[in-house]
């Protein structure tokens, strides 16, 4: 076992920002937690706050990855803010391909097969890794793990992860559904349960992860079974910049026009589509929203899209499921929009789901997160908490390791 003095640094790095914390393995609670958000913009700036005291924060102007990442650092080893000694470092790797189907020590084999799945998640996995090496830098005397969104999924059976296509084809280049946000709907499923006072291997939920990235996933007695990401993360619901489920024809029409090259037309689905290419305007579901209420209609019309897309999903997941405990909503949009969650929750309407207005206004605060009516099958907010499952697989994760070097 570690000493009980120290503690689990975790880094949560996309492609626009950077989640922190530093977690006593004792009682999960944070001694310090923070974000660095607007990454490579005049706004980006780090937020963080200390044991639950006020919060702070920092002005970066135009900061990269790489000065992000030193100034939380810098942070860190700050000796005023009296911090815990560090027993390990867990990074939040995106996709581990079919290279990881558990968290694992990052030595150099295995930081090189992430890069190799760099391809299949090239807004997230270069950051991943960026944060692992600065990190590495920093601390080298402790071990660093990573812990893989994919791994969550690999309880899907192959009915879901399959694509129809030459299963010659699949085996050959690994071609599949890996599904991401693993830690996310792990976390929400565990504490959907906790909440409605049930097993957690007695129930069926369908948890819809919403942010810059987003995704649905049928939780089935704690495993997934089914999920909207799939090869990569640019799959399934229309997300910030990404497209999310789009005719492939498309991509060969592009590029036959002779206007495109092939890595063009990945960036354009990446990068410059999603909320951000229905409206022309913005990819943050705040902006679009004032922008609605002010009359901007292609604003309004990425909304209608975005939210018809997310009903679709989580209407095809009573299928994988039959039955359905709670519907989670959790990440950034799925917290604390409002308007998002009841727009979803009208056309779900034909599957019993009755708003409490009040209860969804205030993000089910004062109803144990949930905001549908006694007599509705239950729709829940909970706020994620990824940082606290990287921690714990981080610490497991050590711990085995150093008994394994005992034997």
């Amino acid at each position: 076992m570690l000493p009980t003095a120290q503690t689990i640094l975790v880094l949560n790095c996309g492609s626009s920002s950077i989640k922190f914390a530093v977690i006593d393995p004792e009682d999960q609670q944070a001694m310090i937690k923070g974000l660095v958000e607007a990454i490579d913009t005049a706004e980006c700036c780090l937020h963080y706050q200390f044991q639950g005291n006020e919060k702070k924060t920092l002005p970066l102007d135009n900061a990269t990855f790489q000065q992000s990442m030193s100034a939380i650092l810098a942070l860190l080893k700050d000796e005023t803010l009296c911090l815990k000694p560090l027993a390990g470092v867990g990074h939040r790797i995106v996709h581990g391909g079919e290279y990881f189907k558990q968290s694992t020590l990052l030595d150099k084999e295995a930081l090189e097969k992430i890069r190799e799945c760099i391809s299949l998640a090239p807004l997230h996995n270069p950051a991943n890794l960026l944060g692992v090496e600065a990190s590495q830098q920093a601390f080298p005397q402790l071990p660093h793990v990573g812990i893989f969104d994919t791994a969550f999924h690999q309880t899907m059976p192959p009915h879901a992860y399959l694509y129809a296509i030459s299963q010659t084809l699949s085996h050959l280049y690994h071609i599949r559904r890996y599904g991401f946000h693993g830690t996310s709907h792990q976390y929400v499923s565990q504490a959907a349960a906790l909440k409605l006072k049930r097993s957690l291997h007695d129930c069926n939920f369908i948890s819809a992860h919403l942010g810059n990235g987003c995704s649905v996933c049928a939780v089935k007695g704690g495993s997934s079974v089914d999920t909207s990401m799939g090869f990569t993360p640019l799959e399934g619901l229309v997300m910030g910049t990404r497209c999310g489920d789009i005719d492939a024809s498309i991509c060969g029409f592009l590029v036959g026009t002779g206007d495109y090259t092939v890595n063009e037309v990945i960036t354009l689905l990446n990068c410059h589509s999603g909320l951000l290419g229905l409206s022309g305007y913005s990819n943050d579901m705040r902006t679009l929203t004032r922008a609605a209420q002010r009359g901007h209609r292609e604003a309004a019309l990425a909304i209608d899209i975005f939210c018809y897309r997310l009903a679709k999903y989580i209407a095809s997941y009573w299928v994988s499921l039959q039955s359905v405990d709670a519907l989670i909503f959790t990440g950034g949009i799925g917290e604390n929009a409002s308007l998002i969650r009841s727009r979803v929750l009208a056309q779900l309407y034909f599957l019993g789901y009755r708003l409490d207005s009040q209860a969804n206004q205030h993000h089910g605060k004062k109803n144990q997160g949930i905001i549908t009516e006694k007599e509705s099958p239950i729709a829940i907010v909970i706020n994620t908490d990824e940082e606290t499952v990287i921690a714990s697989e981080t610490l497991a994760v050590i711990t085995r390791h150093s008994w394994k070097e005992k034997q």
